[in-house]
Protein backbone atom coordinates (compact mmCIF):
# COMPACT_ATOMS: atom_id res chain seq x y z
CA UNK A 1 0.00 0.00 0.00
CA UNK A 2 1.75 3.41 -0.87
CA UNK A 3 2.20 5.95 1.18
CA UNK A 4 -0.17 9.10 1.89
CA UNK A 5 1.62 12.19 1.77
CA UNK A 6 1.55 13.68 5.47
CA UNK A 7 0.41 17.31 5.75
CA UNK A 8 2.20 19.23 8.71
CA UNK A 9 -0.03 20.46 11.51
CA UNK A 10 0.67 22.32 14.17
CA UNK A 11 1.45 20.47 17.65
CA UNK A 12 -1.77 21.88 19.00
CA UNK A 13 -4.08 20.63 16.31
CA UNK A 14 -2.37 17.42 16.07
CA UNK A 15 -2.90 17.48 19.44
CA UNK A 16 -6.84 18.01 19.22
CA UNK A 17 -7.16 15.70 16.38
CA UNK A 18 -5.67 12.58 18.42
CA UNK A 19 -7.51 13.51 21.11
CA UNK A 20 -10.91 13.33 18.64
CA UNK A 21 -9.17 9.89 16.96
CA UNK A 22 -8.73 8.41 20.34
CA UNK A 23 -12.83 9.02 21.61
CA UNK A 24 -13.74 7.65 18.12
CA UNK A 25 -11.48 4.64 18.79
CA UNK A 26 -12.97 4.00 22.73
CA UNK A 27 -16.24 4.69 21.63
CA UNK A 28 -15.95 0.86 19.91
CA UNK A 29 -18.66 1.72 17.35
CA UNK A 30 -16.16 2.22 13.74
CA UNK A 31 -16.48 -0.25 11.83
CA UNK A 32 -12.89 -1.92 11.66
CA UNK A 33 -11.55 -0.34 8.40
CA UNK A 34 -12.54 2.61 9.47
CA UNK A 35 -11.24 1.76 12.89
CA UNK A 36 -7.73 0.79 11.02
CA UNK A 37 -7.79 4.33 8.77
CA UNK A 38 -8.11 6.34 12.28
CA UNK A 39 -5.55 4.37 13.96
CA UNK A 40 -2.89 5.08 11.03
CA UNK A 41 -3.39 8.71 11.15
CA UNK A 42 -3.25 8.36 14.99
CA UNK A 43 -0.05 7.17 14.57
CA UNK A 44 1.31 9.50 11.92
CA UNK A 45 0.17 12.39 14.21
CA UNK A 46 1.98 11.56 17.16
CA UNK A 47 5.08 10.83 14.84
CA UNK A 48 4.52 14.65 13.44
CA UNK A 49 4.10 15.84 17.15
CA UNK A 50 7.04 13.82 18.58
CA UNK A 51 9.32 15.33 16.05
CA UNK A 52 7.95 19.07 16.83
CA UNK A 53 9.00 18.01 20.56
CA UNK A 54 12.76 17.35 19.67
CA UNK A 55 13.06 20.28 17.57
CA UNK A 56 11.43 22.23 20.44
CA UNK A 57 13.80 20.79 23.26
CA UNK A 58 17.12 21.10 20.74
CA UNK A 59 16.26 24.89 20.65
CA UNK A 60 15.67 25.35 24.22
CA UNK A 61 19.28 23.71 24.81
CA UNK A 62 21.10 25.74 22.23
CA UNK A 63 19.32 28.77 23.87
CA UNK A 64 20.72 27.52 27.54
CA UNK A 65 24.08 26.29 25.95
CA UNK A 66 26.94 26.74 29.37
CA UNK A 67 28.61 28.93 26.37
CA UNK A 68 27.08 32.56 26.76
CA UNK A 69 29.54 33.93 24.44
CA UNK A 70 28.59 31.62 21.85
CA UNK A 71 26.87 33.37 18.69
CA UNK A 72 23.04 32.87 18.60
CA UNK A 73 22.37 31.21 14.93
CA UNK A 74 18.84 30.41 13.33
CA UNK A 75 17.91 26.98 14.12
CA UNK A 76 17.11 25.16 11.13
CA UNK A 77 15.15 21.86 11.83
CA UNK A 78 16.21 18.51 10.09
CA UNK A 79 12.84 17.45 9.33
CA UNK A 80 11.90 20.26 6.97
Amino acid sequence: MPKKTEVPVSFETALVELEQIVTRLESGELPLEDALNEFERGVQLARQGQVKLQQAEQRVQILLSENEDAPLTTFTPDAE
